[in-house]
């Protein structure tokens, strides 16, 4: 197949190019969005329109879900099909999803219950994939005092969000209101595996948050507007993520080495900060020479796995991670990666770890086997063409 791949920069999108050209097919690219960031609607339609008029394809791509290139495959009449690596995207609030050329993948199964009665037939869950090969090959090229150098007990990669938490623009004198998001926003924090935070969210406090919030969500025309959905997983989740991402270097910091790989401000907190490292050349070695790789899965994602954990275990690295609904469905807890549900049971687990070497390496080197066999790009790629053609 010929196919057009609309791209904004996302980390995955060259493992993905290769997995759909090892599967036979031929991809043109569109990168005007990654060289200019404030690149607008009208441009990237424009470059698309031009792109759609001068050659054929059989379908456009992007990483999560753009309406002006629904809009457009629908005049073209030629299948769009995105993939989702984010939650939320508030873009698949668009009416344009209902448009009968989208084939829209997504990857976390909550995101897919709440989307999928909009379009049914043309709408997917697909779990997220690495690419083990490529992590390989950094890995061979790397001397042994790089891999020295990433080396640690506990390691953690990634932001705290407490540099881009918009939950701190909230501006009230009500103590209720506070105290009421605190105690919900505890309880979800506290509970791994279920999702409740719309749920406990009355009108009377969605419009008072608003009200109180300098710059609260306001949908493009032509969208869903859910107000209690935007305050739940734009503001409220990413407070929690922040609260608990900290507490977790707070807990682990004061009874392990704990190694922390941001660009987030971690002052006060008991872990040396290497500050940021590499995607593609320095991440590799952190996951690979670290005794435990945490995990600790934003609250927006609601059921999914995020690409963290695919990359460490395609790195061949022991994966430590919060429990999260599906993953039983990818995985065998205990023999592929191993999770936690409370704090106390990360820091029983994280100890028990850290003196069982040979368990760890047994469990990394099996979590790297699954995703070589089950969870690499070409095989997800295949089943979404499938799915996208409707082919057995």
């Amino acid at each position: 197949m010929n196919l057009l791949f609309y791209r904004y920069g996302s980390i995955c999108e060259p493992d993905i190019i290769e997995g759909f050209r090892e599967l036979g097919n031929q991809v043109t690219e569109i990168t005007l969005e990654i060289y200019n960031k404030n690149l607008g609607p009208l441009e990237g339609l424009t470059a698309l329109k031009n792109e759609l008029f001068a050659h054929s394809y059989d379908f456009v791509f992007s990483i999560n879900y753009y309406p002006f290139i629904s809009e457009i495959c629908n005049i073209f009449q030629i299948r769009y099909l995105c993939w989702t690596v984010d939650c939320p995207v508030m873009e698949l609030y668009s009416d344009t999803v209902s448009n009968p050329w989208n084939r829209i993948f997504l990857f976390d199964r909550a995101q897919y219950e709440e989307i999928a009665p909009q379009n049914p037939g043309c709408i997917f869950h697909l779990p997220l994939a690495s690419n083990p090969s490529r992590w390989h090959s950094v890995l061979q090229k790397a001397s042994p005092t790089e891999h020295a150098k990433y080396a640690g007990d506990v390691t953690f990669v990634g932001s705290l969000y407490t540099e881009k938490c918009p939950y701190d623009r909230l501006q009230t004198d009500s103590a209720y209101l506070r105290g009421y998001l605190e105690g919900i926003m505890d309880a979800q924090r506290s509970i791994y595996g279920c999702y409740f935070l719309e749920d406990l969210l009355p009108d009377s406090i969605v419009a008072e948050f608003r009200e109180a919030l300098p710059g609260f969500y306001i949908p493009p025309e032509k969208s869903i507007r859910d107000d209690r959905v935007a305050m739940a997983q734009i503001y409220l989740c990413a407070k929690i993520s922040a609260q608990e991402r900290v507490r977790t270097m707070q807990l682990l910091g004061n009874h392990y080495p704990v190694t922390l790989y941001t660009g987030s401000d971690s002052t006060g907190l008991p872990v040396q900060n290497k500050g940021l490292v590499k995607t593609l050349t320095e991440m590799p070695l952190v996951f690979s020479n670290s005794k435990i790789n945490l995990n600790i899965t934003a609250k927006s994602i609601r059921s999914a796995l995020p690409l963290r954990i695919f990359d460490i275990l395609a790195c061949g690295g022991f994966c430590l991670t919060n429990y999260q609904p599906e993953l039983e469905d990818l995985f065998t807890v205990g023999e592929d990666l191993d999770c936690y549900v409370s704090e106390d049971d990360l820091l029983a687990k994280t100890e028990y770890y850290l003196s069982h070497e040979k368990e760890r390496a047994e469990i990394a080197q099996n979590g790297l086997l699954t995703v070589q066999k089950k969870h690499n790009y070409p095989e997800r790629l295949l089943t979404m063409i499938s799915l996208a053609y409707g082919l057995s």
